[in-house]
């Protein structure tokens, strides 16, 4: 637990033009921080320009001129509150920043009847067989309470969540995020490179464990694990899969598959970020008919969420992206909850609702620290 007074200097940098990164990975005890207290963030149009950078990546679902693919320079990082308690201190008192920017129309899009309707327009084309799976997601806009502190809100997720990989994120060009996410997209250690196929979603009940899963959560399951299997084929070598098993994630729970495997070359990592980006578990398949269908159909911009989230280091094997889930975004007294679930031709509008709204629970408990 950091001293009580850095939350105001860290919270500080959120109304700042500075470019930071506070996170900490799964089952570790201590956060890193990454810095840039300089300087616009660089940023990118495509996955592929990441190919060879080094930095704190935070990339949309799909990337404009108004989202843009982030990259948070390393100009100083520190693992651990004692060591970012000094970066803090020696810190310069930051440019504050203007507004930051809103995601408009999100309040226009969270309300029961809006979902039924973008439902409707989602499962016609699954029943007609046009699409295997589609994802869609919502937004929902909260009221911060009084005295709310970004970083208390990031400590108290990472005592909640010590499964998952939690984040705060500030730059000038996205604007504050909170996340907790369960899923890996692209991780390395000790040369060994790890994603995962996480599909299928149930509210945690007592334990947390369930055999229920189900028809419909096992087939999106293996539709992720099949789709994922077929490009690691491709791009890897001595590929072995872990699972599916059950795995909890904040308020729900997952079917999980691991995948392992080695690349020959680490250069090119934006090559295969822009390979596995969005996967079916965030967009569906088939992946490019469906993602052009998300965009058009789904009534608002997903923004950061489901987009990639995490560390990038081609060089010091400690690479650890994540899909920007359980998030929320940061702006004038509100926050911004982020949820989706993937639609078969067989799911049911009422079960897809009750499943983002769990969904979003795992950060509204992390704003509500009782």
């Amino acid at each position: 637990m950091p001293e009580t007074h850095l939350h105001s200097l860290m919270d500080a940098l959120t109304r700042s033009n500075a470019s930071f990164a506070l996170y900490r990975l799964p089952w570790k005890e201590q956060p890193t921080l990454v810095l840039q207290p300089e300087g616009a963030p660089d940023t990118y149009a495509r996955l592929q320009d990441l190919n060879g950078k080094t930095g704190f990546v935070l990339a949309p679902f799909h990337a404009d001129e108004r989202q843009p693919i982030v990259l948070i320079r390393p100009d100083k990082v520190a693992k651990g509150w004692p060591e970012i308690k000094k970066v803090l201190a020696a810190c310069k008192g930051p440019a504050k920043a203007g507004t930051p920017p809103n995601n408009d129309a999100a309040s226009a899009k969270d309300c029961r009847c809006a979902y039924a309707e973008a439902f409707g327009r989602f499962i016609a084309p699954l029943r007609q067989g046009t699409f295997q799976k589609l994802v869609l997601s919502r937004s929902e806009d909260t009221d911060l309470p009084a005295g709310f502190s970004p970083t208390a809100t990031f400590i108290n997720a990472c005592q909640r969540y010590p499964r998952l990989m939690i984040s705060l994120v500030h730059t000038p060009v996205t604007g504050t995020w909170i996340g907790s996410t369960p899923e890996i997209i692209l991780s390395e250690e000790q040369d060994c490179w790890h994603t995962v196929s996480l599909a299928g979603t149930l509210p945690v009940v007592g334990e947390g464990r369930t055999d229920e899963w189900g028809t419909k959560n096992r087939e999106e399951q293996a539709l992720v694990s099949n789709y994922l299997r077929d490009i690691l084929q491709r791009i890897g070598t001595g590929l072995k899969e872990e699972g599916p098993y059950t795995a909890r994630a904040g308020q729900v729970m997952h079917l999980k598959t691991d995948f392992y495997f080695h690349l020959k070359q680490t250069d090119c990592l934006g090559d295969i970020l822009y390979q596995l980006h969005p996967t079916p578990a965030v967009c569906g398949l088939p992946k490019q008919a469906a993602y052009d269908f998300i965009l058009a159909n789904e009534g608002y911009a997903r923004t950061y969420y489901a987009g990639i989230i995490g560390w990038l280091n081609p060089h010091d094997g400690q690479t650890a992206l994540y899909v920007n889930l359980r998030c929320m975004h940061l702006a004038d007294g509100k926050a911004t909850l982020y949820a989706g679930g993937g639609i078969l031709p067989s799911s049911v509008e009422e079960a897809e609702w009750e499943e983002t709204r769990h969904k979003m629970e795992t950060m509204r408990r992390a704003i509500n620290s009782d």
